[in-house]
């Protein structure tokens, strides 16, 4: 697994699914407004929304980034999270329940749909962006992930921001199938509730995948050490250095793209004070060269824990 910060492939993840969001909300939306579909205008909404959130994960990245000062001794890094959690909250609110609303109006004043082959028509070319935007997603995760599984990697990765883009992504093509198999049922049977069913039914399904992103990135939000691989990596580097005995503790603490390190150590028996605080320092040395997402590491000599 590769432990880079990835900062220029979430960017790149990004503005893929911006200018596929984009395209596809305002071909949706004039579909929906030409044919009267409530599953188009909800798969409009959806991709509004996206965009809006792919703005807001840009805005948390580039905040994430600013240089610590007094008042945040250990940076912004977690800035990122904070606007992943947003991003969830909004397509909750903003996608799935506006879309369950208009799925409920229309399945009560249901209006006659018209020239349903132009929303399947914008539904296919929507899903061939969707998958290009996937892709690329898919693309920069790789880069990162390494040889991790994917559904390991998304369970406990700390790159939020790339979760997210993923998340959306998802969504968004589970939407479009959504839409895509109620507007056929529709245009078989010509009832216009089965149109009313779709929209309410990406609805529950934006709000049940905004849900598991909000959990997911709470625990962020709230505090994670950092990956299991990279605590091996600092473990595997201070046996190697020949002052210290033991390792008593380690504790590490993701924020951002960023890792703060605390760790205790016990010296071997009788090496001096300047061969002790030179150890500390080779040994704060060769972990940052390992693992340059470590920008704080604090080693404190003990002889228990």
């Amino acid at each position: 697994m590769s432990h880079g910060h990835g900062n220029e492939g979430a960017v790149k993840a990004i503005l893929y699914a911006f200018l596929a969001n984009l395209g596809i909300a305002l071909s949706k939306l004039a579909a929906a407004l030409y044919t009267g579909s409530g599953s188009m205008l909800a798969e409009s909404i959806h991709s509004a929304a996206d965009c809006a959130n792919q703005v807001l994960l840009y805005m948390g990245m580039k905040r994430s980034q600013r240089p610590p000062d007094d008042r945040h001794p250990l940076g912004y890094g977690k800035a990122v999270y904070f606007w992943s959690f947003m991003v969830a909250i909004l397509l909750f609110s903003m996608g799935g329940m506006f879309s369950i609303y208009e799925g409920v109006h229309k399945l009560y004043e249901p209006e006659p749909l018209k020239d349903i082959h132009i929303a399947l028509g914008v539904i296919g070319l929507s899903i061939l962006l969707e998958l290009g935007s996937l892709f690329g997603a898919m693309r920069e995760i790789k880069k990162i992930r390494g040889e991790t599984p994917l559904l390991k990697w998304l369970l406990h990765s700390r790159k939020a921001e790339l979760i997210v883009v993923f998340g959306e992504d998802v969504a968004a093509l589970a939407g479009l199938v959504f839409a895509g198999f109620f507007l056929s049922l529709a245009a078989i049977t010509g009832n216009p509730v089965y149109d009313a069913l779709g929209s309410a039914s990406i609805g529950v399904l934006l709000v049940v995948i905004s849900i598991a992103l909000s959990v997911r990135i709470k625990s962020m939000l709230v505090g994670e050490s950092a990956d299991p691989e990279i605590e091996h990596t600092i473990h595997k580097q201070i046996e190697a250095n020949a002052s210290i005995e033991k390792v008593l503790r380690i504790i590490t603490a993701q924020l951002g793209p960023d890792i703060m390190l605390a760790c205790k150590v016990k010296m071997k028996p009788g090496l001096a004070l300047n061969d002790a605080v030179k150890a500390v320092n080779d040994l704060e040395k060769s972990i940052k060269a390992a693992l340059p997402d470590v920008r704080w590491s604090f080693v404190e000599i003990d002889t228990m824990d």
